[in-house]
């Protein structure tokens, strides 16, 4: 397979630019993502390309604009609906919830909901905190909604044009402190990921990170490390929470017998919390350690960069979980 490289951000701009090039119902809406493209400058020239009637600028309203977004898809459009912050989901909620999650079970089928939703997630840039929360976990237990968090550019082109092209209502998170990472990408315009197909970024022996988005590479920075003190670490990358592949995570937890949850979501009732279950209740004969979880400290995301930094899982945290399993070689 030919690859080149580009950049998180390029990749998530070339798979919208290729679904609005394939599909003429595919178009875009939220704030700045036409002259300004995005806050982030992601999309910069899709305005250019495919103009007013399709990269559409909306108010800063995004009850109204998601609202919009389901309308359309509803009457046979597949809208990309961009919300700046993931914070701001919240304001949405109902819009997403009832209304997109819901409408294909209520009516029995007979209406489908193809909007994808992207937004951001994640800390790190000192955005206080209304703008540097991870969220995903509520999404992911909504019944109805797909959720995927891609963790590099290939994964975030592959998945993004899956999203597009599936029926029902996607919610993707890209990792705002992620756009400028760069990485190999196929240079085939179908390439598409299948949702519910996790992806293991490196192979290992003795223990298993599984790890999320921005996580993933935490967890390999991690293994890097874990190596060099004779541990080997295997690192699991789910890519979508929703459908969430079990079987691949069970199935290293069983080969390693050991694992660690890496997320940036809220250790408290969130994503670790939930695959940690469903490991346990996979691999329970093969554990040989209680699985350990790690997450983002439960306070508001301070503005401060040490304390914001303190709130965030580091390479380090992952090494000193491990260690304190006190892996023996077999």
């Amino acid at each position: 397979m030919s690859m080149r490289e580009m950049t998180y951000g390029e990749a998530v701009k070339e798979a919208i630019a290729e679904e609005m090039r394939r599909d003429p119902t595919v178009f875009l809406m939220g704030e700045d993502v036409g002259k300004a493209g995005t806050v982030f400058k992601v999309l910069t020239g899709l305005h250019d390309e495919f103009g007013d009637d399709r990269v559409i600028d909306t108010p800063i309203a995004e009850a109204g604009l998601v609202g919009l977004g389901v309308g359309a898809a509803l009457t046979g459009s597949r809208p990309i609906v961009d919300i700046m912050f993931g914070d701001f989901i919240t304001l949405a909620m109902d819009q997403i919830v009832n209304q997109a999650a819901k409408l294909r079970y209520m009516s029995g089928g007979q209406a489908i909901v193809p909007i994808t939703i992207r937004s951001t997630m994640g800390a790190g840039r000192s955005s206080a905190a209304q703008h540097s929360q991870s969220l995903h976990a509520w999404l992911a237990h909504i019944p109805g909604l797909k959720v995927a968090i891609p963790s590099t550019p290939a994964d975030a082109k592959g998945l993004f044009k899956t999203a597009v092209r599936d029926d029902n209502p996607v919610v993707i998170y890209e990792d705002k402190m992620m756009y400028a990472l760069k990485g190999m990408v196929p240079t085939e315009e179908d390439y598409t990921i299948p949702f519910g197909q996790a992806d293991i970024k490196r192979e290992g022996d003795d223990i298993t990170l599984i790890a999320t988005s921005s996580m993933v590479h935490v967890a390999l920075e991690a293994a890097d490390a874990l190596a060099e003190q004779g541990i080997s670490a295997e690192v699991v990358d789910p890519r979508t929470l929703v459908p969430l592949d079990r079987e691949t995570l069970i199935e290293s937890v069983i080969k390693t017998t050991r694992a660690v949850v890496i997320d940036e979501g809220y250790k408290s009732f969130g994503i670790t919390g939930e695959i940690a279950s469903i490991v346990y209740n996979g691999a329970f004969d093969y554990i040989d350690a209680p699985i350990a979880r790690l997450g983002a400290m439960d306070v508001p995301v301070p503005f401060s960069k040490p304390l914001e930094d303190a709130t965030i899982p580091t390479p380090e945290d992952v090494i000193h979980a491990v260690q304190d399993m006190k892996i023996i070689r077999r």
